[in-house]
């Protein structure tokens, strides 16, 4: 209903009149003229001004007509999205993806996805699991690409495809550096960076300690941004906790792995994405292309 009052109002507002806007409608003239007042006593405001020559938009009619311009083209191409879509060939992806996902394992994938399917759109949004799985039940996402270690939704399919094992770095010239193994207690002293908003990954730290009987250390900085933190490690006394896939790219900002005691953390990655009979050819075929990790790992 609101959709129909719009593209009422904007016949009339590019018309200049009520008369040639209803003949563009095929409509008549009393009952586009009752669906602008409904329009405007939901809007609480007057869209045109009554005169004997015709009407004149308000300054509310011309707010009105350039937002409604805007949802006009925004569903044009949502029209021309979907049509793409259906054909499998081509339409937009938007995933969400983990650190490790964004540097090391979706790269390689996609270049070789896009060879195959380049009139696909890709749009790759970072998070974590306390971000990306909200993001994904609520349509922000088609796809997700992190940590599995979270509880079972209705809904949404777990696919894991590698297993992660986390380890703990530090600068070079860390005291821990020079030990041949860390043990919990130590590295319960110094101040650790998380990743901001992880959760899951903020209380494998706890679990970590508890499970040796250790105070948990303090968390000291948290950011967004994975590159930062390993500059900031690099350049003072914290620890992390990374992926050892991760080693290498974090050991290039001027970090190491720390010898700890024990495991600190072990978790099956892959993807996430709504159960649909739906889902659009393309993305399953991008869902094809990830599970190729399986087999590089």
């Amino acid at each position: 209903m609101h959709a129909r009052l719009l593209s009422y109002f904007l016949a009339v507002y590019e018309n200049h009149g009520i008369g040639a806007a209803a003949e563009q409608l095929h409509i008549s003239q009393p009952a586009l003229t009752k669906s602008i007042q409904k329009l405007e006593a939901e809007l609480g405001a007057p869209l045109f001004e009554r005169r004997p020559s015709g009407v004149v938009p308000t300054r509310y009619a011309d707010i009105l007509a350039r937002r409604v311009r805007l949802m006009d083209i925004e569903y044009r191409h949502a029209i021309a999205e979907i049509e793409a879509a259906r054909g499998g060939s081509e339409g937009l992806i938007r995933i969400g993806a983990g650190p490790v996902w964004s540097a090391r394992f979706l790269p390689p994938i996609i270049d070789r996805f896009l060879r195959d399917w380049p009139d696909t759109r890709l749009c790759i949004q970072g998070g974590v699991i306390s971000t990306l799985i909200p993001g994904l039940e609520a349509g922000e996402f088609d796809i997700v690409c992190a940590s599995l270690d979270f509880p079972d939704k209705a809904g949404l399919i777990k696919e894991a495809i590698v297993d992660l094992k986390h380890v703990v770095i530090a600068a070079k010239d860390h005291p821990l550096v020079s030990l041949d193994i860390a043990a919990p207690d130590a590295l319960a002293g110094y101040p650790w960076i998380t990743l901001a908003n992880d959760h899951v990954g903020t209380g494998r730290i706890w679990s970590y300690f508890a499970a040796h009987g250790c105070t948990p250390p303090k968390i000291a900085i948290e950011t967004s941004s994975s590159t930062g933190m390993y500059a900031q490690i690099a350049n003072g006394p914290y620890l992390a906790h990374i992926p050892e896939v991760m080693v290498d790219i974090a050991r290039g900002f001027g970090t190491v792995q720390i010898p700890i005691t024990g495991t600190f953390w072990e978790t099956p990655a892959g993807i996430t994405y709504r159960q649909s009979e739906h889902r659009l050819p393309v993305l399953n075929k991008f869902i094809e292309a990830v599970r190729t990790v399986a087999d590089a790992n």
